[in-house]
């Protein structure tokens, strides 16, 4: 029989453990082409279900689709200075097709803003107009960086890209909590996945924008990776292009704008968050297997114990994405293997004795939990488990992140807290220079400002200055 070749290596060697569990899973893939991955199918599939629930729920709340070129003409995106400042360091350019040289460079979209906003100042004349929430769903390329990791650190990935304008600030500002709260629907409800929702301090907010909030998760090794975001752009774009509009009183105004996007990153910090020592763990509602059948048998039992897996699974297959294995080649023990190391939430073992006492026997991926249960409403039985499942792993998440943050009051305690790989808490003064001083010392930056963590933070000192706190930020080395 063929021998499956599994995960090498403990979990606790990060690094290695992620490539190997993202690779002999068969996810995803090296490509050719330096820091961009292949996604395979079972690795799309989580990708299309994130972009299936997030399409819908920015449909029910009135952001339409649209696609814009992927090509950016250079005198287009010089026309924010903080944007291209911003993104030059990343931008790949086309110079030149075939033997020809291009009369003006074209951009490979590192970001949309200015392609999008040419279109838009040409179509928003009136209040009437107002507002214009669209989205779409592509590819981005950012170059900047030496050391690729996939999905974390990509030169491209995948994502959507909101692009919202309103007539009044208060429109636009107000639009934050409502795109925040279908991001953290998303993450919590599918992927399992908790995350530290905050506003960006000034030096890490996005290029352009006037105030850059983000949900942010704890990896394994003590560092932290930036998830959705949301930006205020203000009128800056607005400004930089022209887009104006008629109010009621017919007077011309610039409008207001949003950005906010999604990314395939959320995929490599939910696999490398939610895995173990054996391989993947992968929450029911994203997983394109949900449940593998595996029957084992001699040459004996073989018809009994197929003819009763193959019932079971005709059973289930209308109710979950069901896999009936009856393949020859492995044995029931690589199989196992196999389907722990790709995360399939959860395993029905059928034998002679199960087929013989019309039992099922299951194995929970997260827990290794082995139960013997009756063939009696197993639909109802197996949904509550995979429920249950979620819900469990979800909250071992949730505790690892609270586990991995530690509060602290001066500056020898942050620095304590971030060689032990722990994400500080602390009180700033909201001073630039503090914020560059701890991240020179320490090499830990500011992630954001948690929501839930301000009320109180003037009452507090600068960790690193000792003068009246403004905020409270996390600190913590990142990707």
């Amino acid at each position: 029989m063929v021998q499956f070749d599994g995960i090498t290596v403990k979990k606790s060697e990060f690094s290695e453990w992620y490539t190997q569990a993202l690779i002999k899973s068969e996810f995803f893939d090296y490509s050719s082409v330096s820091g961009c991955i292949v996604f395979r199918p079972d690795g799309y599939f989580i990708w299309e279900s994130i972009q299936k629930f997030t399409d819908f729920a920015f449909k029910n709340e009135g952001i339409r689709n649209a696609y814009f070129p992927l090509l950016i003409p250079e005198k287009l995106f010089e026309k924010e200075k903080e944007h291209v400042v911003g993104f030059n360091p990343e931008v790949a350019w086309v110079m030149q097709v075939g033997n020809s040289k291009l009369d003006e460079k074209l951009a490979i979209r590192p970001t949309s803003e200015t392609i999008i906003y040419d279109s838009v100042s040409k179509w928003i004349k009136s209040w009437r107009d107002l507002p214009l929430r669209l989205n779409q769903w592509c590819s981005v390329v950012r170059w900047e960086f030496k050391h690729p990791t996939p999905l974390l650190r990509t030169r491209e990935f995948l994502w959507n890209e909101g692009h919202t304008i309103f007539a009044t600030q208060e429109e636009a500002n107000a639009e934050r909590e409502r795109i925040l709260q279908i991001y953290s629907t998303i993450l919590k409800d599918y992927l399992a996945l908790p995350g530290i929702p905050g506003q960006k301090t000034e030096s890490e907010k996005f290029a352009g924008a006037e105030a850059s909030y983000s949900i942010e998760f704890v990896m394994p090794d003590g560092k932290m990776i930036q998830g959705p975001d949301f930006h205020n752009d203000g009128q800056n774009f607005a400004k930089a292009f022209d887009i104006k509009f008629l109010d009621k009183e017919g007077k011309s105004q610039y409008v207001y704008q949003n950005t906010f996007a999604i990314t395939t990153r959320v995929i490599g910090a939910m696999l490398a968050i939610h895995g173990d020592d054996r391989g993947l763990v992968i929450p029911p509602k994203v997983s394109r297997i949900q449940i593998v059948i595996v029957p084992i048998y001699n040459n004996e039992s073989k018809e009994e114990v197929l003819s009763y897996s193959n019932k079971i699974n005709k059973e289930l297959n209308n109710s979950f994405r069901v896999l009936f294995d009856d393949v020859d080649i492995y044995s029931p023990g690589n199989k196992f293997n196999k389907y722990e190391l790709s995360g399939v939430p959860l395993r029905i073992e059928i034998g002679i004795k199960e087929s013989r006492e019309n039992t099922l026997t299951i194995v929970r991926r997260d827990t290794m939990k082995k139960e013997k249960i009756e063939n009696k409403d197993i639909k109802d039985q197996l949904s509550r488990v995979l429920y249950q499942m979620h819900e469990d792993i979800y909250k071992k998440a949730q505790d690892a992140m609270n586990n991995a943050i530690v509060i602290v009051t001066n500056y020898d305690e942050l620095k304590k807290a971030i060689s032990e790989s722990k994400i500080a808490q602390a009180a700033w003064c909201g001073s630039e220079q503090c914020e560059k001083s701890i991240k020179a010392e320490t090499l830990a930056k500011s992630t954001n400002m948690p929501f839930n963590a301000q009320q109180g933070a003037s009452t507090k000192k600068c960790v690193y200055c000792g003068n009246v706190a403004k905020y409270v930020v996390n600190f913590a080395k990142s990707y």
